[in-house]
C-alpha cells in the first residue's frame, strides 16, 4: 500500500501538541490558530493510517502509537537542530576550507603571499590554491572563489572590484638601441611585439587624442604567461604590454624602460569572484575583505601597480 505523502508542517504540530499537551497553546507556540493545528494533525493521521492523538475537553494526549512516533521525532529533532547549528556556526565562525583559483603570475607574484597573511591571522582556515591562467567554471570545479583580472563576461557570477590595474608598456635598453624607441602607437606596427594570447586578438589599446584605438601588433614569440614574455622582454625579443605589477622590479633595476607613456593603456580590473546562488561564509567574507585590504596597501606602497 502507497504512503501518502508527509507535510513536515504537519508533523511539526504533532510534536507541538505533545509537547504542550493542547492545540491552542500549540498553534500560539507555531504561530497559527487552534483549528489550523488540528487540521495538520488529522493530516498526518490520515497519512500515516494511525491514530496519533487521543482529543479530550481537557486537550491532547498521545496513544501508544503517538508516543512512539513522537520519540523517534525527538532524534529526528535534535538532527535538525544541529544542522541548524553547524550552518549558523560555518556562517560565523573563521575557519574551514576555502578553495581558491587564480591566475599563474598574479599568482607567484602577489596572491599566494596575501594568502599566507590570511592563514596565518586565521590558524583554523584551510587554504587549496589552484593558479590556472584559464576562466575555470566556478560551479562544476567546485572552488569557492577566483581572483580574475581584466572584464567580467559573466553576468551570473557575484564579484567584487578589489582594484584596477595598470598596464604598462616596456622594453629593453637594448632593444630600443637596436631598433629605435616609438614615439606613438601606431609606430608599433614596426616593431616586435610580445603577445599575450589569454586575451585573444594580438591588439592594444591606447588613448589617443582622447578617444581609445586598438593598434595590432605582430611578433615571434606568443606566450599564455606573463612571466615568460617579462623575461622575453628583458632578454631583448621585442616590446611588451603587461600589468605594472609584473614589470615594476624590472623598470626599478632597469632591465626594462617604459615606453609611450604619454599614451595611456586601458586597464583591466581585479576582481573577486564567487560562484552564483551559494550562502557566503563567514571565512570566505573574511578572506575578500583582507584581499581588499592587501591590494589597498600594496597600492598605497607602489602606486603603478
Amino acid at each position: 500500500m502507497k504512503q501518502a505523502a508527509i507535510e513536515l508542517t504537519d508533523v511539526i504540530a504533532f510534536a507541538r501538541v505533545v509537547e504542550t499537551g493542547n492545540f491552542a497553546r500549540a498553534g500560539a507556540r507555531l504561530g497559527v490558530s487552534k483549528s489550523i493545528v488540528s487540521r495538520r494533525v488529522a493530516r498526518l493521521e490520515a497519512s500515516l493510517g494511525a491514530q496519533l492523538l487521543v482529543r479530550s475537553v481537557r486537550g491532547a494526549a498521545p496513544t501508544e502509537i503517538g508516543a512512539a512516533y513522537h520519540g523517534r521525532l525527538a532524534a529526528v529533532f535534535g538532527e535538525l537542530e544541529a544542522a541548524n547549528e553547524a550552518v549558523a556556526l560555518a556562517t560565523s565562525e573563521i575557519a574551514g576550507p576555502i578553495r581558491v583559483t587564480g591566475p599563474v603570475s598574479f599568482g607567484v607574484e602577489q596572491l599566494s603571499a596575501w594568502l599566507a597573511e590570511f592563514m596565518l591571522r586565521h590558524p583554523r582556515v584551510e587554504i587549496e590554491l589552484v593558479l590556472d591562467d584559464r576562466h575555470v567554471d566556478l560551479v562544476a570545479e567546485h572552488f569557492d572563489l577566483a581572483i580574475r583580472m581584466g572584464r567580467l563576461a559573466d553576468s551570473s557570477l557575484v564579484a567584487r572590484k578589489l582594484a584596477t590595474v595598470r598596464a604598462v608598456a616596456v622594453a629593453s635598453p637594448a632593444y630600443l638601441e637596436s631598433r629605435g624607441r616609438p614615439s606613438h602607437p601606431r609606430e608599433l606596427t614596426d616593431h616586435d611585439a610580445l603577445i599575450y594570447t589569454n586575451t585573444g586578438a594580438a591588439e592594444w589599446r591606447f588613448r589617443i587624442d582622447d578617444r581609445w584605438e586598438r593598434i595590432r601588433v605582430t611578433g615571434r614569440l606568443r606566450s599564455n604567461n606573463g612571466e615568460a614574455l617579462r623575461e622575453a622582454a628583458r632578454a631583448g625579443l621585442g616590446i611588451l604590454v603587461l600589468p605594472a605589477y609584473l614589470a615594476v622590479k624590472a623598470l626599478n633595476d632597469g632591465s626594462l624602460v617604459a615606453i609611450l607613456d604619454a599614451f595611456p593603456l586601458e586597464d583591466a580590473g581585479l576582481y573577486a569572484v564567487l560562484p552564483p546562488g551559494r550562502s557566503t561564509t563567514a571565512r570566505l567574507r573574511a578572506l575578500v575583505d583582507h584581499l581588499a585590504d592587501s591590494v589597498k596597501q600594496s597600492l598605497a606602497k607602489s602606486p603603478v601597480c
